[in-house]
């Protein structure tokens, strides 16, 4: 199992990646499907607009709240309105260059910080958050455990976890990921939900709710190559979404279909 001083040793080169972007061939192309035709995916059906919502529901009245604002590079949907609405502000990210950029977004804010620290760090010294907000964050450590205990001991009593990662239970997206790893430049710190890393998660943590996406709905790529109209077509894939995030609400079976998940958990 990695240890601390083995993350804090990764997390050098991950930040140098996120640094440079330098990526390889197989790489790049992934990243154009999951940047491009994902993007392109949630945009037309929705997805990420009701994700965004539901994740601000979650955030509920932040004018009491501490925030911390996890591997955000230079700010996501979210960050400048987390930052203008909270009592305190905290933004982390491995990336100098990205905390650079996110400090001129938040400078006109005096409750707001942000700083190029690793989360693993000692000299990463802030605690107490009433919530942790992790977008796209989680699946970048490979031993849960560690993560686990670092995300609780940060926490405020009571203190939630927002997050949005992706899955790898669903048959098909799996076999594509195995097919893909060996190639992928930044698989050292990849590592999508499993069925083990949910019940970790869960072990220290209770969910409050969770809300899945591209489950069938994943399937809205092939079915545009169908010769029906662009109106049925989106029909079709906001139904099939509209499905996905009903049932993964309380179908953990079909929320392990979906591709990603969003995510609300409280220490216990």
């Amino acid at each position: 199992m990695e240890s601390v001083e083995e993350t804090l040793a990764k997390n050098e080169a991950q930040k140098e990646f996120y640094n440079s972007k330098k990526k390889n061939i197989p790489t790049q192309i992934w990243s154009f499907i999951r940047n491009k035709v994902l993007k392109d995916i949630r945009k037309e059906l929705g997805v990420s607009e009701q994700s965004y919502a539901l994740h601000k529901t979650w955030l509920g009245d932040l004018g009491q709240k501490k925030v911390l604002d996890l591997g955000c590079y230079a700010g996501n949907a979210l960050s400048v309105y987390i930052a203008e609405n909270s009592k305190q502000y905290v933004a982390i990210d491995l990336s100098d260059k990205g905390i650079a950029r996110l400090k001129k977004k938040i400078q006109h804010i005096p409750t707001a910080s942000a700083y190029a620290v690793d989360f693993f760090s000692d000299a990463f010294t802030e605690t107490h958050f009433d919530v942790i907000y992790a977008y796209g964050v989680l699946h970048h450590f490979k031993n849960v455990d560690n993560l686990v205990a670092r995300l609780n001991e940060k926490l405020a009593p009571g203190g939630i976890i927002i997050g949005y990662d992706p899955l790898k239970t669903s048959f098909p997206v799996r076999v594509v990921r195995t097919l893909y790893r060996p190639f992928q430049s930044d698989a050292a710190w990849e590592y999508p939900f499993g069925r083990s890393t949910l019940k970790k998660l869960e072990h220290t943590f209770t969910f409050l709710e969770t809300r899945g996406v591209l489950g069938t709905s994943k399937w809205y790529f092939l079915y545009q190559f169908l010769p029906f109209s662009k109106t049925k077509k989106q029909a079709w894939g906001k139904k099939a979404h509209k499905k996905d995030w009903e049932r993964s609400a309380t179908s953990r079976k079909h929320l392990l279909t979906c591709m990603q998940l969003n995510l609300l958990m409280q220490k216990k």
